[in-house]
């Protein structure tokens, strides 16, 4: 048995967190991502067809209206808030902690088409900055912020800063010489 709440009790998780305004494009594509992953659960496959096909018009109305494409088969945690509207591409197999924050333009994706598994794993509460991208097996760890439009490519320790194309890691209270964080 999981410790997951139910749908509903998740759906209203994500509603607060998102200030309780169900009219927010990331509360409706992470409540749509919930929908798609309860839809799975229901055995009959001729009970989840139905609902197979509202959760397809639901996700493409959300991706082409909004520009958030978040798909069930990511692994979401609880409390997760999509900041702004625009440009979100996360990929299929991503796992996201809880209380993370995405904000617009962000990608979470592969960084080789020959390794179609490897994707981004966000620890609970990552800040993603505007238009930051996160390629690969890459791991970002428990309270990491990647700063706005970085590029990362590796790991990101607990707790740090990665900042750049291609993203450096700023390890909190660690400064280069002549440097100011």
């Amino acid at each position: 048995m999981s410790d997951r709440p139910g749908l509903f009790a998740q759906i209203r998780e994500d509603w607060i967190a998102h200030g309780r305004d169900w009219t927010r494009p990331g509360f409706r594509a992470v409540a749509i991502q919930r929908f798609g992953v309860w839809r799975m659960t229901v055995s009959p496959k001729l009970l989840r067809a139905p609902l197979s096909i509202l959760y397809r018009m639901m996700f493409r109305r959300v991706r082409n209206n909004y520009g958030i494409e978040l798909p069930y088969s990511v692994s979401l945690g609880r409390r997760v808030i999509v900041e702004h509207q625009g440009g979100i591409v996360v990929h299929g197999n991503t796992v996201i902690g809880d209380d993370c924050i995405i904000r617009q333009n962000c990608t979470l994706g592969l960084r080789r088409l020959d390794a179609l598994d490897d994707a981004p794993i966000l620890g609970n509460r990552v800040d993603l900055g505007a238009g930051s991208v996160v390629l690969g097996k890459v791991r970002l760890g428990d309270g990491a912020k990647v700063g706005a439009n970085a590029v990362v490519l590796t790991d990101v320790p607990p707790g740090a800063l990665a900042i750049g194309v291609p993203a450096r890691i700023r390890v909190a209270g660690q400064a280069n010489k002549g440097e100011a964080i």
